[in-house]
């Protein structure tokens, strides 16, 4: 377990390098925690450094840049993925059919599609979802910026869609090795004729009973030479006299 976090906490380490920032500060635009299964990074939209343009789902040259490094190190890690997205109370849309929930849900996957299109798998996403401001920030006013944000979850190893891929790909496997080991034994050559037939038979419906001479010579030894013929016994009388019984010797 210790192991795991210290791979965690390079990671998280990583990331705030390559976006050049400093964990210290109290209102960084990416916040990274390492959790008991992978990281959870909160992308927010402040405006001293937005990460959208206005109140839209396109990102800023900074929100960009945040995204493609966020997209290599997630494949470098093979990381699953789940996009949530969130927003302040009280945002004014301008648009009359178009709310809060609308944005929030677009935002995520704008975020997915821009992981996607730098380095991401599909296999990898396993859920995009839009909260609005149902969810704000702990300790932080509803209608705070900070709640407008997206928040990333990556969890260590395969994504579910991908492990049953992995997994039918298995089983099919199993299922082709089971195949052939389950095909019809050859007939020990131990067994007499009649016992040959019947496994055959009971093996393979539609086989030929293999004749005795067909299995000898299928043997991995070599053949043995002929055995000498011996010439028949005397024929023996059925009916022994008193006469020609041995007497018993002790």
């Amino acid at each position: 377990k210790s192991i795991d976090l210290q791979y965690l906490n390079t990671a998280a380490k990583d990331l705030m390098r390559m976006l050049n920032l400093d964990e210290s500060l109290a209102d960084k635009p990416v916040d990274v925690q390492v959790t008991s299964d992978g990281l959870r990074i909160t992308l927010f939209d402040r405006a001293s450094r937005p990460l959208f343009v206005g109140d839209t789902a396109k990102f800023s040259v900074w929100g960009d840049f945040v995204l493609q490094s966020l997209a290599w190190m997630i494949d470098r890690h093979t990381f699953s993925v789940v996009i949530e997205g969130h927003t302040r109370r009280g945002l004014e849309i301008t648009e009359p059919d178009y709310t809060a929930w609308e944005l929030s849900a677009d935002r995520a996957n704008a975020a997915r599609r821009s992981l996607v299109h730098y380095a991401v798998s599909d296999r990898l996403i396993e859920r995009v979802t839009g909260y609005a401001d149902t969810r704000p920030v702990p300790l932080s006013p509803p209608e705070s910026d900070t709640n407008q944000r997206i928040t990333l979850s990556l969890r260590v190893g395969q994504s579910k869609a991908a492990a049953s891929k992995v997994s039918t790909k298995s089983a099919d496997k199993a299922a082709a090795g089971i195949a052939q080991t389950s095909a019809a034994p050859t007939p020990s050559p131990l067994l007499d004729a009649a016992e040959r037939a019947a496994a055959t038979t009971a093996t393979s419906a539609d086989a030929p009973v293999v004749p005795p001479t067909t299995t000898a010579t299928k043997l991995s030894s070599p053949p043995s030479a002929p055995a000498t013929v011996k010439p028949p016994l005397a024929a023996v009388p059925t009916t022994i006299t008193r006469s020609q019984r041995t007497p018993y010797a002790p």
